[in-house]
Parts: C-alpha cells; sequence; structure tokens
C-alpha cells in the first residue's frame, strides 16, 4: 500500500520462482511426514503435503464478507494479504500498518468517502476493520481503472498518481502493458506476484473462500 519509492528492501519476485520451491517444500514434507507416520505408526500424509504446497490464508470468513460486500474475487484480497503481510499484523517503516499494509493517508481517506467517522488509526490492528478497508481501495481503484484489475493492482503498491501518469504516458488504460510502462521493478514484481498469488489461492483455497 505505500509507495514503491518508499519500500526499497522489498522482497523480489517469487512469482517464477514459487512452483519450483514448493515441489521442493512438498518434497521434503512428503518425506518428513512419511519417516513421522512410520515413527508414530499413524497413516494419512495428504493434510501435511497442502499445507506444504499450498499459500498460508487467515480470517477466510472477513474475506468472504468483504468480497461479497465489495463485489471482489476473495483470492485477489487473499494475493495482496498474502503479498503486503504473509498475513502477519504489522507496521512497515513508511508507516503502512495491518495486514492489508494501508497507510494513514489512505486510511483517512477512506475513512471520509465510507463514513467512518469514528475510525482512528488504532482500528487498522482489528482485522475486520484492516480488510474492509483494504478491500474498499481495492474496490475504489478497480473503479477508477474502469475494471482493470491489473492497473488496481499496481496502484495499490506504487500509489494512484504514479499509475495514473503511467497510463498517460501509454496512451490510455487500453494501450497499458505491465511489462513496457511500469517503471518501478518493485511493483511489476509486486502485480506478478499478487497475480500469481491469486491463481494459487483459486486452485488450493475454492472452498476456503466460496469460490
Amino acid at each position: 500500500m505505500s509507495s514503491a519509492s518508499a519500500r526499497i528492501a522489498r522482497r523480489p519476485s517469487r512469482a517464477r520462482v514459487r512452483r519450483r520451491r514448493f515441489v521442493a517444500v512438498a518434497v521434503a514434507a512428503v518425506l518428513g511426514a512419511g519417516v513421522a507416520a512410520v515413527v508414530a505408526g499413524v497413516g494419512p500424509i495428504g493434510d501435511a503435503v497442502r499445507e506444504a504446497i499450498t499459500l498460508p490464508l487467515k480470517h477466510d470468513d472477513i474475506i468472504r464478507q468483504q468480497a461479497a460486500d465489495k463485489d471482489l474475487d476473495p483470492a485477489l484480497i487473499a494475493a495482496v494479504i498474502y503479498e503486503e503481510s504473509h498475513f502477519r499484523d504489522q507496521t512497515s517503516h513508511a508507516g503502512a500498518r495491518g495486514l492489508m499494509q494501508i497507510t494513514p493517508e489512505t486510511a483517512d481517506f477512506i475513512a471520509r468517502r465510507s463514513g467512518g467517522n469514528r475510525f482512528v488509526q488504532e482500528d487498522l490492528a482489528d482485522p475486520q476493520i484492516n480488510i474492509a478497508y483494504g478491500s474498499y481501495f481495492l474496490r475504489y481503484l478497480i473503479d477508477h481503472y474502469g475494471g482493470n484489475e491489473t492497473l488496481a493492482i499496481a496502484a495499490y503498491n506504487a500509489g494512484q498518481a504514479n499509475v495514473d501518469r503511467w497510463v498517460g504516458r501509454a496512451g490510455g488504460v487500453e494501450a497499458f502493458d505491465s511489462a513496457r510502462h511500469i517503471p518501478f521493478p518493485e511493483t511489476r514484481a509486486y502485480v506478478e506476484n499478487v497475480t500469481a498469488s491469486r491463481e494459487d489461492y483459486r486452485e488450493h483455497y475454492a472452498d476456503d473462500l466460496g469460490l
């Protein structure tokens, strides 16, 4: 949620290496669980394998609720949370807070637009409020870019002002291409990671997310 320039130390792109890493982790999990099963005399290890090869998911009830309320794909919300915080409540050095890493300025903007008259910044530590505000902002950005979710994801990372400028330089939303028109390497990686994670959540957590 904070600007790309304020988050220089962000982790590198995982989308291209995730599946190879998942395979390695899954193999290790299978071997480890198999040994444990033999020693302990227990049987099925399918659950352990599933845990190893999928992304973490928490607060799926809130995600489903907010997805329905904001007309969003719940897998998109989950993917943004994973990319922003790995489902851990935290505050960045730039002041972005909570699961969806919402900056104070963005939180105030959302509160004004959504009628959150009693909102205080400390509320962002509450998963219900944080996911509600992050989902509201995703919906706002998607609408701002005429339904273009790629641009909305980019703006969630780099800021609306930056993406508006890039879209203008590209010649409009229809002409925009992420690989060519996003100048920030971090934001290109962010879009790639969120897109890949979204597909992983849809594949592995369809029931949990109500898909």
